[in-house]
């Protein structure tokens, strides 16, 4: 393939690159080194999350010069690009988890602009942490470009060594910062001495990449393959692993290749793909945040695919790949079984995938897994017909507490329905300081809200709460439920999504304590029991949305933008309100 191969006249940097009136912009590529030749080929927009907040990002850099490289065999003209992110275990547990769900958006938009301002014909997307993958492929999708995935990989997981200090359960199995977290509640109980976690916290992150068990990175990974926007089995190998450069490598060739035949975003993000996303979340027992990540992809290419539609694929789904943290495995266990690939083989086994979706390599997904060897191994991925549940380790609940819908992760919960008394928390610093003081019962479903993406503002996870909760023995004791998120690392009767949320009004703002709150995750039921006339005499009396300390800036804005959780939670009208496609320009 060569130059020739591919019409510029038809490609958006045509209007950097050709013509007399464009000479000053090419004498801004000569002054990088270009030669004449690759400013006249098609250029391919590299964008990374690359940045040094955590281990999730680290390994982003190298990984796009192999992408560049794959690019440049395939005669394109490679231009990088880097993007923020925001690492969810950094911000965990204070203010800046509100910037977590809002650096999707920025991620999308910064994206958008980049290839939008420097006329890039097509993308391939680096990202490692929870947000910055739905954020990337978010972009992909609103440019409509041809666009390659990768997913930057996960951390090796990490192994206590034998001490006196270090107490038996934690030794002798992988470690993930999920750990850490129940390990800070167990230290606060105090059946864990602070030597012992002084001892754990060198250990538990040995690497580069983002968090190893099936939590929202990870989730999401396996969504960029079933969605077809990645190359299959590119998102599974750890990032240390070299390896990664020849997936790297072959995604910058494979842009070229849906380029030089004219596949774009939206061939391939479908409501078929979507459902067949859904059902690789369902059947890993994947994060509760790809009910919202999923909505907010299909948003962008004008689909109807909010949390109902996610839920309903979930209840059908069987459950049957066996990961942390409701199971015992993480990522790399995965890949050495065959990865995602050997999971979708199972899916279209059981025939529970659409197999003529279109994929990265420009083949459809069932041609792609003709070419997967690999079986269920029957200990990570159990064969699709001796599943570990008969439906998906995600359960979509709705009821007069949540008319809008709920979410809660349910892989390795034996106990799926819980009625107990609320005890409201206004915000996540109240509830967190109420466990540390053991200032709750067992029985009860603590109520988190005004946590929601406008009354937050920014949708934080709670995962520093609920760990604390499990580290002290009580995570099958209690529930909680919040108009917030839950990390992908949550485990325990955690519901999340409430819907509406407090600051739009919805019946989680109108609880009082000892309310009786009737949860049923078999058959998808969430319940205050109130009645309709009670539930609208406290409305009457509700003095409106709590004011928060964000008057300006970026979080002031996100709230003023923001739509339902339902939907995604996104800030723009999408497909629906565009008027032109940038890949059309």
């Amino acid at each position: 393939m060569d130059a020739k191969t591919f019409d510029k006249s038809r490609l958006p940097s045509r209007h950097v690159t050709e013509g007399p009136a464009r000479a000053p912009h090419r004498s801004y590529y000569y002054a990088m080194g270009l030669t004449d030749a690759e400013i006249h080929r098609p250029f391919v927009g590299v964008a990374t999350c690359w940045n040094e907040a955590a281990p999730c990002n680290i390994a982003l850099s190298r990984q796009a010069q192999a992408v560049k490289l794959g690019v440049k065999e395939a005669a394109g003209t490679p231009r990088e690009f880097t993007t923020i992110t925001v690492t969810d275990g950094i911000a965990m547990g204070h203010e800046g988890m509100r910037s977590s769900l809002v650096s999707r958006e920025a991620i999308a938009d910064t994206v958008e602009l980049t290839m939008r301002g420097h006329a890039y014909d097509a993308l391939v997307g680096l990202a490692g942490c929870d947000k910055s993958l739905p954020g990337m492929m978010m972009a992909m999708v609103r440019l409509n470009v041809p666009s390659v995935f990768l997913y930057g990989g996960s951390i090796l997981p990490g192994r206590a060594p034998h001490g006196d200090s270090v107490p038996e359960d934690f030794r002798n199995r992988d470690l993930t910062v999920q750990d850490m977290f129940e390990a800070v509640g167990r230290n606060q109980a105090g059946s864990l001495s602070d030597e012992a976690l002084a001892v754990l916290e060198r250990v538990a992150c040995p690497s580069a990449g983002a968090c190893g068990g099936q939590f929202t990175a990870n989730t999401m990974a396996c969504v960029s393959e079933a969605i077809g926007l990645a190359l299959m089995n590119s998102a599974g190998a750890p990032a240390p692993y070299e390896s990664r450069d020849s997936f790297a490598e072959a995604s910058g060739r494979a842009v070229m290749n849906l380029l030089a035949r004219g596949i774009r975003a939206r061939d391939v993000v479908t409501r078929k793909s979507l459902e067949n996303a859904a059902r690789v979340v369902a059947c890993t027992g994947g994060s509760t945040n790809a009910g919202l990540h999923l909505p907010a992809i299909a948003h962008e290419a004008g689909i109807e695919f909010g949390l109902e539609d996610v839920c309903e694929i979930f209840k059908e789904t069987p459950y049957f790949v066996d990961l942390k943290p409701g199971g015992r495995y993480v990522a790399k266990d995965l890949w050495e079984v065959g990865g995602i690939a050997v999971v979708m083989k199972e899916l279209a086994r059981g025939g529970y995938l659409h197999e003529d979706c279109v994929t990265a390599d420009g083949r459809t997904l069932g041609e792609s897994l003709a070419d997967i060897a690999g079986e269920a191994d029957g200990r990570i991925i159990h064969p699709v017909d001796k599943p570990l549940s008969a439906t998906g380790g995600v359960v979509g609940l709705k009821g007069n507490l949540a008319p809008e819908g709920a979410i809660v992760k349910v892989a390795g919960l034996k106990k799926l329905k819980f009625e107990g008394p609320a005890r409201v928390f206004e915000s996540e610093e109240e509830a967190f300081a109420a466990v540390q003081a053991r200032d709750y019962e067992a029985g009860e479903v603590l109520v988190i809200r005004n946590e929601g993406p406008r009354g937050g503002p920014g949708m934080r996870e709670m995962l520093a709460t609920t760990a604390a909760i499990s580290g002290q023995g009580m995570g099958s004791k209690v529930a909680l439920i919040t108009d917030g998120r839950f990390s992908g690392a949550t485990r325990g009767f955690c519901i999340g999504h409430v819907g509406p949320e407090a600051a739009a009004g919805g019946p989680i703002g109108l609880l009082q304590n000892g309310d009786i709150i009737q949860i049923d995750a078999r058959k998808g039921t969430i319940k205050v029991k109130l009645t309709a006339k009670e539930l609208k005499a406290r409305a009457k009396d509700w003095p409106g949305p709590r004011e928060t300390q964000y008057g300006a800036g970026a979080l002031w804005k996100y709230a003023q933008l923001v739509g339902r959780t339902c939907d995604g939670a996104v800030t723009h009208p999408g497909q629906a309100g565009e008027r032109h496609v940038y890949a059309d320009i």
